[in-house]
């Protein structure tokens, strides 16, 4: 029977996968090891995804940012699909979540893992709720046969939501919006018209056998989750929280690695709380939380609401971080959505690990501040973590090549431009002296998440290739890669 990165840790072992991760957080193997066995930290690993670059979840280390992908009845399909699944890891998912309701669900999905660096996640209950007519009929035995299937698929991690029971129901009565995670409000009109408890909860023990199997992650799902400021912080949302906190010991007595997802809509100023009492019911399982919103103003603007919220998360000790896209609320992401939802949560990411004072995690600033007032506007590119974009800007208005070595932009002009005059007078005889630009980002202690190119992951496990929809893709490429001049 395999053995999980859990048993494993616990059994003293440092395993390929924990040699990997500590190779890319520029930490020691053994910390990474202790971290693991003591359920700080996750290494999602199914022994089935042969594409995998392992990768850490943990307070203790980079803090991470998950890309949510996935179909739906309405649009998309398996090309559209790898197509969002490469734009995710190039611009620096360090993991995704197919959440496809749509149609073709297992090509979709094997598709997801044949060709992802990083690991996959799911939500099992949708398939279970795409094979009956009505969600009512699902029964104990289907939603066990679609986790096990899923796990034999590779599925590195899977969203249960088992912490929604049928004495939460009335609690959320008082709200404004309700039960707004899909997979709780499946469970809750199951557990209403079956008159029966959660059957993810009541088989809970069943579903850790099958990850223990595979060494699949559990990421417990909060399908309580305030979906408005109003409802967050509420007896709901923390009814479930306490039950959480019971079932990450039961996987843990299992053997099976745990994360414990977050609410979604909080006010900035109980966001800290929220984390901090999640790290005490759970005995400190690594948080993931989506968002949260800090604010409910803004459809269309949604991916900034939320990495606010998801920067101040990730100061007060989540792990990883769920993005929002422009798109949330409105309609299903495209890859352009999938583009700047990540941006926002790579700066939200980076913010808390500077902010933490995670080692190296400054250098990459320092090192582009000194590009950008040595108008270096080539490496200013290169350090940028969306390079395309940051060059498309400054070519707008000054798109030649001359431009590349002048002393100013467009926003400034010639005469105005600050940093153009304090370098002439630092220049000048005088006191003022020639500052520092000797940031080494290869010498940096930073872990890969924290140093460019981002979407910086190993792909020899992926094809060489794939064609999406007429163009051909070679996964191992990097943002510095297409960006180069």
């Amino acid at each position: 029977m395999v053995r999980t990165q859990l048993q494993r840790a616990r059994n003293g072992d440092v395993t390929d996968a924990m040699e990997r991760v500590a190779e890319r957080e520029n930490r020691d193997p053994e910390f990474v090891r202790e971290q693991v066995a003591d359920g700080q930290a996750v290494i999602p690993n199914n022994t089935a995804h042969d594409a995998l670059d392992p990768m850490v979840i943990g307070r203790e280390f980079a803090t991470k940012v998950n890309a949510n992908i996935g179909n739906s009845e309405e649009t998309s399909d398996r090309d559209g699909e790898l197509e969002k699944l490469h734009a995710a890891v190039h611009y620096g998912a360090d993991t995704v979540m197919d959440l496809s309701t749509g149609p073709n669900l297992d090509a979709i999905r094997e598709a997801n893992v044949a060709h992802s660096p990083v690991p996959v996640g799911t939500v099992p209950l949708y398939e279970a709720v795409a094979r009956v007519d009505d969600p009512a009929d699902i029964t104990h035995e289907l939603l066990l046969d679609v986790i096990e299937k899923q796990a034999r698929q590779g599925v590195d991690y899977m969203t249960i939501h088992a912490g929604v029971l049928m004495e939460h129901l009335p609690l959320t009565d008082d709200r404004k919006t309700g039960i707004v995670s899909r997979g709780g409000s499946i469970l809750a009109q199951w557990m209403e018209e079956n008159a029966m408890q959660n059957p993810l909860y009541a088989t809970f023990e069943d579903i850790c056998e099958i990850f223990a199997k595979h060494d699949v992650t559990f990421s417990l799902g909060d399908g309580l989750r305030p979906g408005c400021l109003a409802d967050a912080s509420d007896d709901a949302q923390f009814a479930e929280l306490d039950t959480l906190g019971e079932l990450t010991r039961t996987a843990r007595d299992h053997g099976v690695q745990v994360m414990v997802e977050g609410p979604g809509h909080v006010p900035m100023n109980e966001i800290a709380d929220n984390v901090e009492r999640q790290q005490d019911v759970c005995d400190g399982a690594p948080f993931y939380v989506l968002g949260p919103l800090v604010t409910d103003i803004a459809p269309g603007y949604d991916h900034i609401t939320s990495a606010i919220g998801a920067a101040e998360a990730g100061r007060a000790g989540a792990a990883m971080l769920c993005y929002v896209t422009p798109k949330e609320h409105l309609g299903l992401p495209e890859r352009e959505d999938v583009r700047d939802g990540l941006a926002a949560y790579r700066i939200a990411a980076h913010a808390a690990d500077v902010a933490n004072d995670r080692p190296g995690a400054r250098d990459w600033d320092d090192a582009l501040s000194e590009a950008r007032y040595e108008f270096d506007w080539r490496r200013q590119f290169s350090l940028a973590l969306d390079p395309d974009r940051a060059r498309e800007y400054h070519d707008q208005t000054l798109p030649g090549d001359n431009y590349k070595d002048a002393r100013f932009c467009s926003m400034c002009g010639v005469d105005f431009c600050s940093m153009r005059i304090d370098q002439d007078a630092r220049d000048a005889d005088g006191d003022m002296t020639r500052l520092d630009d000797d940031t080494d980002l290869d010498a940096s202690a930073a872990a890969d998440v924290n140093r460019p190119p981002v979407g910086s992951h190993d792909a020899a496990g992926v094809p060489d290739e794939v064609e999406i929809g007429g163009v051909t893709f070679t996964p191992a490429e990097s943002s510095t890669d297409e960006s180069a001049d």
